[in-house]
């Protein structure tokens, strides 16, 4: 399981694009973890799956929250990560209002999952393999804080402990 200190992985995440920019088509583009994360801090969390109660009340919400706070703190970006396809992590932006705020990442094959050994096989409940319920700190591509929560538990990965781990950090 991936620990403080490690490289976050290096796989291809998925992004869906409402408008052409930058070099970025309308619909899914590939992200590269280990480019996008180079030279810059980040608050990643993670989460089970898109429209899920808890991920939708309470976890994404923060973060929207909280965005003008974390990057006074020194974060670049903010990433939302789920096992997912893009089309859904692009309609969950649009519903979560995510808007340049939150970078909603599809890790659709579980690659990045399973690349920290932080899956939650949820196959008796129909989803699946997917993602468990964390966030992290990366500075430079570079786990600083890493928070991993209990099954069935909203405690450690929430915007405001991943503010105070950014402020100290």
């Amino acid at each position: 399981m991936i620990q403080v200190g490690d490289k976050i992985p290096v796989v291809t995440l998925m992004e869906y694009s409402e408008v052409e920019g930058n070099g970025c088509s309308i619909g899914p583009n590939p992200v590269d973890t280990g480019k996008a994360s180079a030279g810059k801090t980040i608050a990643l969390f993670a989460l089970p799956g898109a429209f899920t109660p808890t991920c939708s009340a309470k976890h994404v919400p923060g973060y929207v929250e909280k965005f003008d706070e974390l990057k006074a703190a020194g974060v670049d970006e903010i990433w939302c990560l789920s096992v997912n396809d893009a089309f859904v992590m692009g309609a969950w932006a649009r519903d979560q209002k995510t808007g340049d705020k939150v970078r909603m990442l599809a890790d659709g094959s579980a690659d990045f999952a399973k690349a920290t050994g932080l899956t939650l096989d949820l196959t008796s409940r129909g989803m699946g393999l997917r993602s468990n319920r964390y966030s992290m700190l990366v500075k430079d591509g570079v786990v600083k804080t890493l928070n991993i929560e209990g099954p069935g538990q909203f405690e450690v990965s929430d915007a405001a402990t991943l503010l105070a781990q950014a402020k100290s950090a």
